[in-house]
């Protein structure tokens, strides 16, 4: 996978339904964001985030990023969130990335996008990092 910052990855992601779909106050983009944050729990994924990044970014509402430990857990996360928000909001991505390279794989929502990382490409892209200022919404992840 050619690395890229992250800048890079979410510009060339960034859709106009994302701008125009964005408000301060999108319930509906929240309750996606802790529908996609529940499925990757079902999933066993690992530090699960939700970010409220509507003031501080044009790309989307909501970042949710997560790490699996492996190439068949980060596919089974992805293919888990695909179908519960499918299930729960009647919505298929409106773009996805990486299920060739594997290590990033991104599910664009519009307002809101989907991380799921490898835990080394997570550390070097730094999203919570960059996104620092962005507010994080509580997600409490289940007991097992």
């Amino acid at each position: 996978m050619t690395q890229r910052s992250s800048f890079e990855m979410m510009s060339a992601h960034a859709t106009p339904s994302a701008a125009t779909e964005s408000s301060p106050d999108n319930v509906e983009g929240l309750d996606l964001a802790r529908t996609i944050a529940q499925a990757a729990d079902d999933r066993k994924a690992k530090d699960i985030v939700i970010l409220k990044v509507t003031d501080v970014s044009y790309l989307a509402d909501y970042f949710v990023i997560v790490s699996g430990l492996s190439m068949p857990q980060l596919r089974a996360i992805a293919n888990t969130i695909e179908q519960q928000v499918e299930d729960a909001h009647g919505r298929t991505p409106l773009r996805t990335e990486g299920e060739t390279d594997g290590n990033w794989l991104l599910i664009d929502y519009g307002d809101v996008i989907a991380h799921v990382f490898m835990p080394e490409e997570r550390e070097f892209y730094g999203l919570e990092a960059f996104w620092g200022h962005a507010e994080r919404v509580p997600f409490e992840p289940s007991a097992d």
